[in-house]
């Protein structure tokens, strides 16, 4: 019984290194492009990678155009908003001063 355990255990063995060293040598198209591309990225310099890497960080924290005209916008709202309260309030107001019989 302990042999036949141990014929099982080796052909388990034997079976999943087959596996192991099939999986590594047969390689998809994808695979190879993608080495293909890592061996270019690291013929440039680290200057290069560097100065690209800061540009993309630049362009994702960029505060663009559409932000600062809303923000523009809403202080131009809240500006025009007071000025209307005000405008109302004082021209509402009766000036007690004059009387309204004299010319």
């Amino acid at each position: 019984m302990e042999g036949v355990k141990m014929q099982a255990y080796l052909v388990i063995f034997e079976l999943k290194t087959m596996g192991r060293k099939d999986a590594s040598t047969a390689r998809t198209p994808v695979d190879q492009y993608r080495k293909q591309i890592g061996k270019q990225d690291y013929k440039k310099t680290r200057p290069m990678l560097r100065a690209t890497r800061l540009k993309a960080e630049a362009k994702k924290t960029a505060i663009g155009v559409k932000e600062v005209a809303l923000v523009l916008a809403a202080i131009l709202v809240l500006l025009l908003a007071f000025y209307a309260f005000f405008y109302l309030n004082i021209s509402n107001e009766v000036d007690l001063d004059l009387d309204p019989d004299e010319n």
